[in-house]
């Protein structure tokens, strides 16, 4: 059987499909979203005795993730979506498997490179439904796959504190590399999407007489901005924990740093059907949110005022998520999906180094409250920032 006899149009590319993508992306990123929030518990036994690489190690796999993700994604345009697809999922088991094993500080760290070398499954996940589907459809994809991310940001913190007794979290890297491989087996039984059924004549006219939301450039600064301001707070939250409400057990710790992302499991949906059409102002809304959120896990020192600040930031990362996923959508239309969506991946993963250092730089210096009064002020800016007329693309017939 010949390769295009492979493929399927995206009009026969249903919910199961989508779901069955999803379902594979959050099996293989468990270990990869839900360990590093464990790094300044690992680096100790490794020779980094106060842990301080942990903000510069948690986003290792960002920057060599995110100067791969624009090859990659170039390469999936040119050779097939699935198949770069399938190569991310067995990098990650290869990654996974090393890190686990590392007994030192520099070969950890090479397997943190090579994770991000070799992984890159969000990106090549996105690409993948970008040849499938497009507009509203791809939206709610993709917004379906944030909370791939996000079920895992979830349940992962909370499986590795509740596991860490029976298994340190620097060895459930290698028991966990299982995970990606399950996925790369059940992706393989996916077919490989093909174009669209209409002429592209007719696809060349619908994209010209529908003018984007947001500029490409603005989006990507969007992305970054997004990222930076949400993540500065990932790698030293559960210190804050700590340094607020002593004794907390890891548990806890997880279950705290996983609300947010609880949030949007909860919400992405209804939100999505709400800011489909008005997507500018829900970044806005979301925004303002973060930085509400972000600027009160610096006054707080109770668990249930704890709680409240991290369900305020919740809502801002649901509204700011989904809204990016209709923006992407619509900037899609007309383009390559693996080039664009590589893109993205590249800005994302830019924000997320600049988070990291900016996490480590400002934790050492003023201490764990740092990073989120850092974060809140970035997201404050970035609110301002998009309702100006500049993030609007001049259009002409």
């Amino acid at each position: 059987m010949s390769a295009g006899a492979l493929r399927i149009p995206r009009s026969a590319f249903g919910r199961g499909h989508v779901q069955a993508v999803a379902g594979c992306y959050f099996v293989a990123s468990f270990a990869a979203l839900g360990l590093p929030p464990y790094l300044t518990e690992i680096l100790p036994g490794l020779g980094d005795r106060d842990a301080s690489w942990a903000g510069v190690l948690y986003v290792v796999p960002t920057v060599f993730g995110g100067i791969a993700a624009p090859v990659w994604g170039r390469l999936a345009d040119r050779y097939g979506r699935k198949r770069l697809l399938l190569r991310a999922q067995l990098g990650l088991a290869v990654a996974f498997v090393l890190a686990g094993w590392a007994d030192s500080l520099a070969g950890f760290t090479l397997a943190l490179v090579l994770q991000g070398i070799l992984g890159g499954t969000f990106a090549a996940s996105n690409g993948y439904l970008g040849a499938a589907l497009e507009g509203p459809a791809l939206s709610k994809a993709l917004t379906l796959m944030q909370g791939s991310a996000r079920a895992a940001l979830v349940f992962a913190p909370i499986v590795v504190g509740a596991l860490s007794g029976w298994l340190s979290p620097h060895r459930q890297y290698a028991l966990l590399a299982v995970l990606p491989l399950t996925a790369a087996l059940l992706l393989a039984a996916l077919p490989e999407p093909g174009p669209t059924p209409r002429s592209t004549a007719e696809a060349a006219v619908t994209v010209a007489d529908t003018p984007p939301v947001m500029s490409l450039r603005a989006l990507y600064a969007l992305e970054f901005a997004f990222v930076f301001s949400t993540v500065i707070s990932f790698p030293y939250l559960i210190a804050l924990v700590d340094d607020r409400l002593p004794g907390t057990s890891p548990t806890l710790s997880g279950v705290l740093f996983a609300l947010p992302h609880l949030c949007y499991l909860v919400a992405a949906l209804a939100v999505h059907s709400a800011f489909r059409e008005r997507p500018r102002t829900g970044m806005v809304l979301g925004f303002v949110l973060i930085a509400l959120g972000l600027a009160g896990h610096g006054l707080v020192d109770s668990l249930p005022a704890l709680i409240a600040v991290r369900l305020l930031l919740g809502a801002g990362l649901t509204l700011g998520l989904v809204c990016l996923q209709v923006l992407a959508a619509d900037c899609a239309k007309g383009r390559a999906p693996g080039g664009l969506f590589g893109s993205l991946e590249f800005f994302s993963k830019a924000g997320a180094v600049a988070a990291g250092l900016a996490a480590a730089a400002g934790s050492v210096r003023f201490g764990p409250a740092a990073p989120v009064l850092t974060g809140a002020a970035a997201a404050a800016v970035t609110a301002v920032a998009t309702l100006l007329p500049s993030m609007t693309p001049r259009w002409s017939r």
